[in-house]
């Protein structure tokens, strides 16, 4: 099968890897805005060629838009205006404004939302591995319209990369994200701000930083050029997700100023329960 993978960062360059690792894919073709990008994912072998956005597409059996969220629904357009049986996929981190838009174009029934449920911090076509997404969760947000034979093809798939799917309509999923992934990137983002802001002194965070430090603002280290759009596109659903967090830190801290350390046990014990969701 003949891929194209627009973006060859991160996200695209992984699913290129693992295609390509697997035998699902016999050439791959790369289109990205960044120059550079496209020269190290060809060194590197996660693409086999590179090509313009309309010669791609019209080479290509399966188009993966992986690009970030505020670029993603212009690209899906310019794929759709030039496809004629290809299937087409997104991996974006937010549904609905892809969604809504693609359900207005002639060709929307051969393009499947979907959203892979794993990254990392780091980004680029450096970081892409061959071993991302075995073991992870894949949603697919299908609409009414969606081709049969499209769905039936990114099942295919993400199931070949040995993930499990997962089936929610874009609206529902923007919740869950925002919860499950975009609070975690801004509590981690918050808290590098706090510690580089009391210390001053880089070499002591260095000396003093334990595992726990580590893991809790490892996704600080994440690219804004990806997050901004993010949050930027999931905005309401963010803040809903916010207040509530913030309503949890005051919690903390009046227990703190209250000497009321019987609800701090509370509160933390009550924490401890998300093992049942964690470890099931």
């Amino acid at each position: 099968m003949i891929i194209t993978i627009i973006g060859t960062g991160l996200i695209g360059g992984s699913l290129a890897l693992s295609l390509k690792k697997n035998g699902y894919a016999s050439k791959i073709i790369g289109v990205d805005a960044s120059e550079q990008h496209l020269h190290q994912a060809k060194e590197i072998g996660i693409i086999d060629e590179m090509a313009s956005l309309a010669v791609a597409v019209g080479q290509s059996n399966l188009v993966i838009i992986a690009v970030p969220v505020n670029i993603a629904p212009t690209i899906l357009l310019q794929v759709l205006d030039v496809t004629t049986n290809q299937v087409v996929f997104d991996v974006g981190s937010t549904k609905a404004a892809i969604c809504s838009i693609a359900a207005q174009h002639p060709n929307s029934a051969q393009f499947v939302a979907t959203h892979p449920m794993w990254g990392t911090e780091f980004s680029g076509p450096q970081a892409a591995t061959s071993n991302a997404f075995s073991g992870k969760a894949a949603v697919i947000c299908a609409s009414a319209n969606t081709n049969t034979q499209a769905l039936e093809k990114v099942q295919e798939i993400y199931t070949s990369l040995g993930m499990h799917l997962i089936y929610m309509n874009a609206n529902e999923h923007d919740v869950h994200v925002a919860y499950i992934s975009h609070i975690s990137h801004i509590t981690s983002f918050a808290l590098a701000n706090t510690v580089l802001e009391k210390e001053k002194e880089g070499d002591a965070i260095f000396e003093l930083a334990s595992a726990g430090f580590e893991s809790t603002v490892r996704l600080a280290k994440s690219n804004a050029s990806t997050w901004m759009p993010i949050l930027r596109e999931n905005k309401e659903n963010v803040l809903d997700v916010l207040n509530e967090h913030i309503s949890q830190l005051k919690k903390f801290k009046s227990c703190l100023e209250k000497d009321n350390y019987t609800y701090l046990t509370e509160l933390i014990e009550n924490a401890n329960t998300i093992r049942k969701v964690l470890d099931r």
